[in-house]
């Protein structure tokens, strides 16, 4: 399917994809909405280190680069799935590096050339794994139990296979117990499918544009 660059009103990229009509990230700010919804309700309301994360669309690469920035001096270990990985051309041409987010272009860079499914050492607490797979038939027993997971899926109505009870059940069965759910997305269904599996849901506000995103923590 194409794909094309444009630029969101914080000025950072998203990418658009015509025939399904979507984008990779709100077209009210890609960073802000990254920030809000993974950075400032995930990983920084996770107070494990070290923490095993699962991220649910690699896709630009944004929220994993935001990770490696705010990560202080937690111990993180990065797994992210993506079955339609960017080509050279389309990464390279992402701007998150200019003027945005400084000085971390070679990291960006190597998030995305590195290798799949091997574990790259970025940084003395920041590890990354890219499965390129399908959620759907995806193993998750050879990876550690998730204490975090970011579902970054394309939306619902665009992607209904993914935002399941079976997909949800799978991804509950592999985390831990108080682990941290976060999504963009404040459905109903999707609220009481994760309740349904174990997470104690809550609709929080949600970054500009947005008026709701999911926050969950696991139970028994």
């Amino acid at each position: 399917m194409k794909r094309t660059l444009q630029l969101t009103d914080d000025g950072s990229h998203t990418i658009y994809i015509p025939e399904m009509d979507e984008h990779f990230h709100s077209v009210h700010g890609a960073i802000q909405e990254s920030m809000h919804v993974f950075i400032e309700n995930g990983l920084k309301a996770c107070t494990k280190s070290p923490l095993n994360l699962l991220e649910i669309g690699f896709g630009t690469g944004l929220n994993a680069l935001l990770s490696f920035l705010n990560r202080d001096k937690k111990v993180i270990n990065y797994y992210s799935l993506e079955k339609f990985p960017l080509s050279q051309e389309e990464y390279s041409q992402l701007n998150y590096a200019d003027n945005h987010l400084p000085d971390i272009q070679q990291i960006f860079l190597q998030m995305h050339q590195c290798e799949w499914e091997k574990s790259h050492e970025l940084a003395e607490n920041f590890s990354l794994t890219k499965i390129n797979g399908d959620l759907k038939t995806i193993d998750f027993s050879n990876l550690p139990t998730f204490d975090l997971v970011y579902f970054d899926a394309f939306a619902p109505n665009k992607q209904p296979d993914l935002w399941t009870d079976a997909i949800f059940e799978k991804i509950s069965a592999h985390c831990c117990l108080g682990a941290i759910f976060t999504t963009y997305c404040a459905k109903g269904d999707v609220r009481r499918s994760l309740q349904k599996h174990g997470f104690a849901m809550q609709r929080l506000a949600g970054p500009p544009g947005k008026k709701h995103i999911l926050y969950g923590e696991k139970g028994d």
